[in-house]
């Protein structure tokens, strides 16, 4: 009870890094739905590597003294350039693939993530200088995000959490029946693209706050729990946040407490929980 009151004290020592986990866990699964509905479970895997590489790539520019603009001088600024570039290239390129029906969407999507994996190695390995920041990005160690990367996260997820609540319908109609929409008139091709961009924003940016692995998580992890759940598109996107937002509390206290990293703590939590509600699915059906 004592880290309880501690963690939620507003001047907490560690408050940026629970506030961050937070709005993760809330915003996240509300992009991860679009992944479920559309049935591309594989790209919300792929991307979080994708944008990995972009900012092992950044760094590694950043140690033989190029930038990508000569007015940007810090090392996060260029890898979060980084990290959002690699990310839209490539949610674009397997986006037009997809559209030109060219091969199996299941083979690019690994070949991707292949791709990106291996390049975010080779991409460190060039760079000793910055192993220790990008690995500690690959553990998802959550510790020490400025009061900066905090409020421009706020700013930015917030601006596309009311961008994904004004635009819920389209976005939905869009991702589940896309001969429907275009019946309806819709511009699938526009809403497909704004989409791609909020995806491609909130991973780009996630990813660089507080890594590959915690995003991956919190994208598909809620998003999959809830549609086992609940029925209709309402509860499915509600119960995604909740969720996401409980593991990320969950997480993050138990972390504190036992003194592990944040990021694979909040994943375990999340996996416990949809291990645990799918336990009581079947229960509830053997019952019936």
């Amino acid at each position: 009870m004592e880290q309880f009151l501690e963690i939620i004290n507003p001047h907490f020592l560690l408050r940026n890094a629970f506030y961050a986990g937070l709005i993760v866990g809330f915003v996240c699964p509300q992009v991860g739905i679009f992944f479920v509905l559309r049935r591309m479970i594989l790209l919300g895997i792929a991307l979080p590597q994708v944008s990995n590489a972009g900012i092992t790539f950044a760094f590694l520019l950043c140690t033989v003294g190029w930038h990508f603009f000569p007015h940007i001088e810090s090392e996060k600024a260029m890898a979060l350039t980084g990290s959002v570039v690699f990310t839209l290239i490539a949610i674009f390129a397997l986006a037009i693939l997809e559209r030109k029906r060219k091969g199996f969407t299941e083979n690019r999507i690994g070949f991707t993530y292949a791709l990106a994996g291996a390049a975010s190695i080779l991409f460190v390995s060039w760079n000793p200088y910055g192993q220790t920041e990008v690995l500690s990005l690959l553990r998802g160690e959550i510790v020490s995000i400025p009061d900066i990367y905090l409020w421009s996260m706020l700013a930015i997820y917030g601006t596309i959490f009311i961008c994904l609540v004004g635009f819920h319908r389209n976005f939905v109609l869009v991702s589940y029946d896309t001969d429907m929409a275009i019946t309806l008139g819709k511009r699938v091709n526009l809403w497909d693209i704004l989409l791609y961009l909020i995806i491609g924003i909130v991973i780009s940016f996630g990813v660089m706050t507080v890594g590959p692995l915690v995003i991956f998580g919190f994208l598909l992890i809620p998003a999959i729990t809830a549609r086992m759940i609940t029925r209709g598109i309402l509860p499915f996107c509600i119960v995604s946040s909740v969720i996401g937002t409980a593991a990320s509390f969950i997480g993050f206290y138990i972390s504190y407490r036992f003194d592990l990293p944040t990021g694979p703590t909040d994943i375990a939590v999340l996996c416990i929980i949809l291990a645990l509600l799918y336990i009581g699915k079947i229960l509830v059906r053997l019952k019936r």
